[in-house]
């Protein structure tokens, strides 16, 4: 008997380890991806946005919430003069969050109309992103 108990413990805890990663990949379950950039440099800004369409290509664009933080330098590509404004237009019009950092903005100077339309705010970039891990998402570092 305190053999079949300790089996049945042991299954049981199994399943509760395990319950959090089952609930992720449930059918039917979106895929959640936050990728920082806190460089200021095009060419890792495109390769932000690329994890953004080929996340939506691979998983189908409702099956995926993709979120890009700026905080640091790169936040210079969320501003109005921004080389890649159209790129991250393009990349809000196809569903993902551009969030920029208030901490960075602060330091900064920028204001909300130093920045592109259509982006989203955070109160602090590095905390969204401990936030969204605590949540479940995937990590990318653009």
């Amino acid at each position: 008997m305190k053999v079949l108990s300790a089996v049945l413990a042991a299954l049981a805890l199994g399943v509760l380890v395990n319950l959090p990663a089952a609930a992720q990949s449930a059918p039917g379950a979106k895929e959640r991806v936050i990728v920082q950039v806190s460089t200021p440099e095009p060419r890792m800004w495109n390769q932000a946005l690329n994890y953004v369409e080929n996340l939506q290509d691979l998983y189908g664009k409702d099956n995926v919430e993709v979120e890009i933080i700026a905080l640091g330098w790169g936040i210079d590509m969320l501003k109005f003069d921004s080389a890649l404004a159209t790129r991250v237009a393009d990349s809000t019009k196809r569903g993902a969050r551009i969030s920029a950092c208030e901490v960075t903005m602060g330091r900064r100077k920028l204001t909300k109309q130093d920045m592109l339309p259509d982006i989203g705010y955070v109160p602090a970039g590095l905390g969204q992103i401990i936030k969204r891990q605590k949540e479940g998402w995937s990590y990318i570092s653009g």
